[in-house]
């Protein structure tokens, strides 16, 4: 879209005065070239093409997870093994509580287990012994019943010595507190030395992987969007780079008072992006209108002070000059205007060189 020249260029007043020269001369205006006076432009021509608008909106890049992770038991911190902004793997330890106790009751109950396990292989050992011997040797039936019921109870105790063990291995794990998933440190809420206690705060832990941008979206819109809709995202951190992004997600209810909805866009996987949570992002939404329409490029269109807009069309074949048509423009796109009227397709227009024409003056094509 151009503003129209409030005055004539010096080209044009030169062109005047060789004119005036030409009235009063036949033979001077017949020694300067047919070209001169022809003001070079370039053209091009309306056309019909599906209509789309676009809706641009500002937004926030959202990380999928966020946690602040803390211990399932009491303890001492003894190390921290991170600090704000490092960036760890899933299943790293972050940090490690001082497990000296519980190390001294997983290897009593180790033990316990041992103990347990000697006495199951013993009394199986001394059963199948008198069930060897049987009654016809002097082993009465009575004794061997009872060394089959201490078999059984001394398995009771092995499962018992072994789940005990189980669950105080459990809690020696538990004195390190591990990664849930990858991500980035982005606080850390506890010190060597402090005691904590369950649900205690230790570390603040940011996915970086599978990032999102969520937008808040006027309702106007939201019966318009769907997860075909295009949408090209713009970061305010690398304003030059365009990238295609998808809808994942509408939440109609985002915020009832401003009358907004929750847009949630992501990226192909392949495209990489030097982002993080936080970071400011605009969308511009290419919503399909349903309809075609005479656009003509940008350029060709004047805009006027009193609000009036106009292109100048080429007519004529071999000679081609220019007349001003006034239309009626409407959306914006692709830098394409739409034009709801006063203008046909298929006809040729100037796109440069239009400000400050002037109707039936000859132009050439440059």
């Amino acid at each position: 879209m151009r503003f129209a020249a409030p005055g004539v260029t010096l080209l044009r007043i030169m062109e005047r005065t060789f004119r005036t020269l030409a009235t009063a001369s036949v033979f001077c205006a017949a020694a300067l070239p047919a070209a001169f006076a022809a003001s070079p432009v370039e053209i091009s021509q309306s056309e019909r093409r599906p209509v789309v608008q676009i809706v641009t909106v500002s937004g926030t890049v959202t990380s999928p997870q966020s946690a602040i992770l803390s211990p399932s038991i009491g303890g001492l911190v003894e190390e921290t093994r991170v600090d704000a902004g490092d960036r760890v793997e899933k299943g790293s330890i972050l940090v490690t509580l001082d497990r000296e106790l519980a190390g001294l009751t997983l290897e009593r109950t180790i033990a316990e287990e041992t103990q347990a396990r000697i006495a199951l292989d013993d009394a199986k050992r001394r059963l199948a012994e008198a069930e060897d011997v049987g009654p016809q040797r002097g082993i009465a039936e009575t004794e061997i019943k009872s060394l089959r019921a201490e078999v059984t109870r001394n398995e009771a105790a092995l499962k018992a010595a072994t789940a005990a063990a189980a669950q105080q291995a459990a809690v020696v794990r538990r004195h390190e507190v591990r990664a849930p998933f990858t991500g980035v440190v982005s606080q850390r809420l506890a010190q060597v030395g402090e005691w904590v206690n369950p649900g205690n705060g230790l570390v603040e832990l940011v996915a970086t992987e599978g990032l999102r941008f969520d937008f808040r979206v006027p309702q106007t819109y939201y019966a318009r969007l769907n997860t075909d809709t295009r949408v090209d995202l713009t970061l305010d951190a690398v304003p030059d780079e365009i990238v295609t992004g998808r809808v994942q997600a509408l939440v109609p209810v985002k915020d009832p008072g401003a009358r907004t909805f929750l847009l949630r866009v992501v990226t192909d996987s392949r495209q990489t992006l030097p982002i993080t949570p936080g970071m400011s992002a605009r969308a511009a939404l290419r919503i399909d209108t349903g309809r075609e329409a005479v656009a003509v490029p940008r350029d060709a269109l004047l805009l006027y002070p009193d609000g009036r807009k106009t292109v100048w069309v080429v007519e004529g074949q071999d000679e081609l000059s220019v007349r001003e048509q006034r239309v009626d423009a409407g959306l914006e796109f692709d830098g394409f205007v739409e034009i709801r009227g006063g203008l046909d397709a298929g006809l040729r227009i100037v796109t440069r060189g239009n400000e400050a024409l002037r109707d039936g003056e000859i132009v050439v094509p440059r």
